[in-house]
């Protein structure tokens, strides 16, 4: 019997149901965490890690061949210009000296004897005594002595000059940086002996990536000593490679130091830091707000209606959690996480406003 009634009441119930107002997932207000942004006019800057360089290293060895039978400095030796370095067994080369001055007397005695011979062959041609052509062998006979006389000259001069190369001497002051060869060694003409880079200049090499190449040379350079860390020297760069490193795939620049302190050394480690000053003003963002969805950098911008703008950025420099990017106002409201559900259509609800600065 009671089976009926609530048959009657079913519509009415299930009517009720269907009345009731359903929520709309695409007309849903989204709660979102914003970032207020705070400008402020900063620099770029960068560090790398470098190495002391000299700008000039170059191999120092003999003109002549020898061997090698003493070298005065080791590696690390600091000498001066015209220092004597190493020497060669000289008797070899001495004995050129003296066959090269006997071989000057002889053209010298020959070259004599033929002027004289053309001096009077010339007096009796004139006097009608010998035949002009006998007269013109004479005559060339002492030019030909006497050019063999210079030949024999420049040949002494030669030899001599090979005995002052025996003794290698430093071009310039420096700092012996590598030594290649030892006493009893056999040294070929050129060959080197000691390497020598000149203290005159230093400087500081690093490897600078691609995106550091842009108005490199506007950038104001200053370098840093691990062993000092605490003083730091103005840089000017002077040489960037043409090409990258095939493995590193970076740049090598020399940067010329502005000043060279007494403790400075070859070889010290230091940290290069480039400022570049136009950047302009800068706005610190959770490196999660900045996304791009194939039309560059851009963020979340929240008015004060809970819609959604999307400003185009322009990235100045990434960091593990953060981003620098200009294009945005004073005071404004980014979306700091969760950027890539949200769409211009969405509404929002400023839930939390986190303070985010330098």
């Amino acid at each position: 019997m009671l089976r009926y009634p609530v048959l009657l009441a079913l519509p009415i119930l299930l009517g009720g149901c269907f009345e009731r107002p359903a929520a709309s997932v695409e007309n849903a207000i989204k709660p979102v965490q914003v970032v207020r942004v705070a400008l402020a006019p900063s620099s770029e800057i960068r560090a790398y890690a470098g190495v002391i360089r000299p700008r000039r290293e170059a191999d120092i060895g003999f003109k002549v061949g020898g061997r090698l039978i003493e070298r005065l400095v080791d590696s690390g030796a600091t000498v001066q210009a015209g220092a004597v370095l190493a020497r060669l067994d000289p008797v070899d080369l001495a004995l050129s000296l003296r066959s090269a001055e006997a071989d000057l007397a002889g053209a010298e005695a020959v070259a004599a004897q033929a002027v004289a011979d053309a001096s009077r062959s010339k007096t009796l041609a004139s006097q009608g005594w010998q035949s002009a052509a006998v007269d013109e062998v004479k005559q060339a006979t002492a030019r030909s002595a006497t050019q063999k006389v210079e030949t024999a000259r420049a040949s002494l001069a030669l030899a001599r000059n090979r005995v002052d190369d025996a003794v290698l001497r430093a071009p310039e002051a420096g700092v012996v940086t590598a030594v290649v060869a030892d006493p009893g060694t056999m040294m070929a003409a050129g060959s080197p002996v000691l390497r020598i880079a000149s203290l005159d200049a230093l400087e500081v090499e690093v490897q600078l990536p691609e995106t550091a190449l842009a108005a490199l040379d506007q950038d104001q350079a200053e370098a840093s000593f691990w062993s000092r860390s605490n003083t730091s020297i103005g840089a000017k760069l002077r040489e960037v490679s043409a090409a990258a490193d095939p493995k590193l795939r970076s740049y090598t620049a020399r940067f010329t130091l502005a000043e060279r302190p007494a403790w400075l050394a070859l070889g010290m480690t230091a940290t290069l830091r480039l400022a570049r000053a136009d950047v302009g003003s800068l706005a610190l963002l959770p490196r999660g707000a900045v996304t791009d969805r194939g039309q560059g950098a851009m963020v979340w911008v929240v008015d004060g209606a809970g819609k959604l703008e999307a400003r185009p950025v322009k990235v100045a420099s990434l960091r593990q959690d953060r981003a620098l990017v200009s294009g945005l106002k004073e005071g404004e409201l980014v979306v700091g996480m969760g950027v890539q559900k949200l769409d211009p259509a969405s509404l929002v609800r400023v839930a939390d406003i986190r303070p985010l600065g330098e």
